[in-house]
């Protein structure tokens, strides 16, 4: 048995058109697996897997809106439809606000919440029957490094990743008897869209370089090892946990 091989499976990756999505699902193909990319937008979901089909890689689009229940839910439907089989979830999409304390709204906390933790929830329960009936599955969420360390102003973001780190828990506790195992990645600095402000502020990055004991912000590649590790048979016997991909930044002392 190769350990690593993700040959025969599917995988749907939400919040794949770009990012850390993108890279784990370029990965999970490379290892073999048909990767469904998921995404709000059309145009930027299809060149997303345009650039990956030209590397002869098996991909697909699944546009839907993961805070819609009705988008979700016709969205696993339809894979399930089409290949038999879903194997593979890998929860990513998500959202961020900043505003200090005093300027938060109610709508503008749901909104970050629906996305990143409530909308993980709901897509658990539409893939754990598929995955339970084939005897296999593997669930894997992307939490941060904020959800250990927290950081001022994007609250709802710390507390939904907070969260899903805590789902992570309770739903490998359940599903564990039925062969799934449910884990979350938690990356650190990544250089990624989502981050091109903070990326823009040079002092804002070298001050992050001080704190990571490799001295550098990571590609978004190098978080695809991590996602074709839990999405494997190589992890077998790992469910219920976290893995940081932070450079050394949460773990270390450096001065």
């Amino acid at each position: 048995m190769q350990l690593f091989s993700l040959k025969g499976r599917t995988a749907l990756v939400t919040g794949a058109s770009r990012g850390l999505g993108f890279a784990m699902a370029q990965a999970l193909a490379e290892a073999g697996a048909h990767v469904m990319l998921n995404g709000r937008d059309a145009r930027t979901l299809g060149g997303a897997v345009d650039r990956l089909a030209d590397k002869g890689l098996s991909v697909g689009a699944a546009r839907f809106d993961v805070t819609v229940a009705a988008e979700r839910e016709a969205g696993v439907a339809q894979i399930l439809a089409e290949r038999g089989r879903l194997d593979i979830l890998v929860g990513n999409a998500g959202v961020q606000h900043r505003s200090p304390l005093a300027e938060w709204r109610e709508e503008e906390w749901a909104r970050v919440v629906d996305a990143n933790l409530t909308s993980c929830f709901f897509l658990a329960k539409a893939v754990a029957p598929a995955m339970r009936d084939n005897g296999y599955g593997r669930i894997v969420f992307t939490t941060s490094i904020t959800g250990i360390i927290g950081r001022e102003t994007i609250h709802a973001y710390v507390a939904s990743k907070t969260g899903l780190a805590g789902l992570t828990r309770s739903l490998a506790a359940e599903l564990g008897r039925d062969a799934i195992t449910v884990n979350s990645i938690a990356p650190g600095y990544f250089k990624t869209e989502m981050n091109e402000r903070l990326l823009a502020d040079t002092a804002f990055v070298e001050k992050i370089n001080s704190r990571i004991a490799l001295r550098r912000w990571a590609e978004p590649r190098e978080l695809g090892g991590a996602a074709v590790f839990l999405a494997s048979e190589a992890a077998a016997y790992v469910t219920g946990h976290q893995l940081v991909v932070d450079g050394g930044m949460t773990s270390t002392l450096t001065m």
